[in-house]
């Protein structure tokens, strides 16, 4: 996509571990804060002032919904793999057990990046050690035979939970469902995947438009068309799969205590789902 083109590392991965670490109390992420620097402070300044001042909270409560849902997998011991797709700089293996193994899975800039930074903060003990597989995959090619290889060597027949955060938005739907069969191939009966996406309400919003008018502004021409909007059937009728929680930014806040400050129609209100392999 042409607008993936132009937009920097920092511009993406960035922007989303900085907001985690505005609340931690809600985000319940003590590491990304590391990700902090002034190029990105400067840009998410200017994204609360004319896209929405409640994207802090939003952010938290995605980190928070999923962080639980897959502490508590563990302790339960359904999982033993957690394979994260665009994990772009988010820090769940840091806020996980150390028995985890973990899969992040992006574009080959963000991982190489990420793993660098990873092992200085480690060497200067800022960061615990864990068991992580970093793997970069164009998903502009054919990544599927490769990918399978490097996962299945990894994840073997453990039981995993699927990560897909920040990601759906900007891919179409025949990327989605090449993505969800991919994952269908990765899985076995019991396992799980968490996803994040957005309905098609979305596209109604103030805070959207301010969305599409600050792409334009700060990264490249873009109109509606080019994000992806899911509706609640798409994951209800994913064969081999039961949905089994949904919750959004409104019911986490309720949920998790947080106060709402912005309007309805000020809020980029993201979905969380909750799937098992059937």
């Amino acid at each position: 996509m042409e607008k993936e083109k132009n937009i920097k590392i920092h511009e993406t991965a960035f922007v989303t571990s900085t907001f985690r670490s505005f609340d931690e109390n809600l985000s319940h992420d003590n590491f990304a804060k590391l990700w902090q620097n002034p190029t990105t402070e400067q840009w998410i300044k200017e994204y609360l002032e004319q896209v929405s001042s409640e994207e802090t909270y939003t952010h938290c409560l995605r980190n928070r919904y999923f962080l639980d849902r897959i502490k508590d997998l563990l302790n339960n011991e359904e999982i033993e793999v957690l394979i994260n797709f665009g994990s772009g700089f988010s820090m769940y293996p840091f806020l996980l057990d150390e028995k985890l193994i973990n899969i992040e899975i992006d574009k080959p800039e963000i991982v190489d990046y990420k793993k660098t930074k990873i092992i200085d903060w480690q060497k200067e003990n800022l960061l615990p050690k864990r068991n992580i597989h970093f793997i970069g995959v164009d998903f502009s090619e054919n990544y599927e035979e490769d990918l399978l290889s490097k996962i299945q060597s990894i994840k073997a027949n453990k039981p995993s939970f699927i990560l897909v955060e920040g990601v759906l938005f900007f891919l179409d739907r025949e990327e989605t469902d090449n993505l969800f069969n991919f994952f269908n191939i990765i899985q076995k009966s019991g396992d799980y995947i968490g996803s994040a996406s957005f309905q098609e309400t979305l596209k109604e919003t103030h805070a959207f438009r301010n969305l599409l008018s600050f792409f334009n502004q700060k990264v490249s021409k873009t109109n509606e068309n080019d994000y992806q909007t899911i509706q609640d059937d798409y994951y209800k009728s994913k064969k081999n799969y039961k949905l089994i929680d949904h919750q959004d930014y409104f019911s986490l806040s309720k949920k998790y205590g947080n106060k709402i400050k912005q309007s309805e129609e000020l809020i980029l209100n993201e979905n969380f789902y909750l799937l098992k392999k059937i």
